[in-house]
């Protein structure tokens, strides 16, 4: 089962569907399901995450496509929302860097983008 990306006219992903096995070569696709919504429509993986696909094989488009990502077509790659002003994009993996790397002590982390640092979390007990 092949996984596809609808994009609107800005090229952002809309919605995402299962459909036909990309080994089903008797039609293309993207262009039939394109057809039928109207709307631009692109093979995604779901195996595919920052260039590297998660089972070791051949990774497509840098990125599983979500609802907002948006498609670039220079790249042929998915590209997250940037979650914050202060990331950068990578151009190697099509995934939004921070300015300063996640702590790696084992804590609960999230970013504070007034200050540029990531701030611990603490969470209550009884959770």
């Amino acid at each position: 089962m092949a996984h596809y990306a609808f994009l609107d006219s800005n090229n952002i992903v809309v919605e995402v569907i299962a459909g036909k096995d990309e080994t089903d070569t008797s039609e293309n696709w993207e262009t039939h399901y394109g057809q039928i919504r109207n709307l631009t429509c692109k093979r995604t993986s779901y195996n595919t995450q920052g260039g590297q696909h998660l089972n070791g094989g051949t990774p497509f488009r840098k990125n599983y496509a979500g609802i907002g990502y948006k498609y670039d077509s220079d790249k042929d790659a998915f590209i997250p929302p940037q979650p914050y002003n202060s990331w950068t994009l990578n151009s190697s993996t099509c995934l939004w860097e921070p300015p300063v790397d996640y702590p790696t002590d084992g804590n609960d982390y999230d970013w504070d983008e007034d200050n540029n640092q990531w701030v611990q979390i603490t969470l209550p007990h009884n959770i």
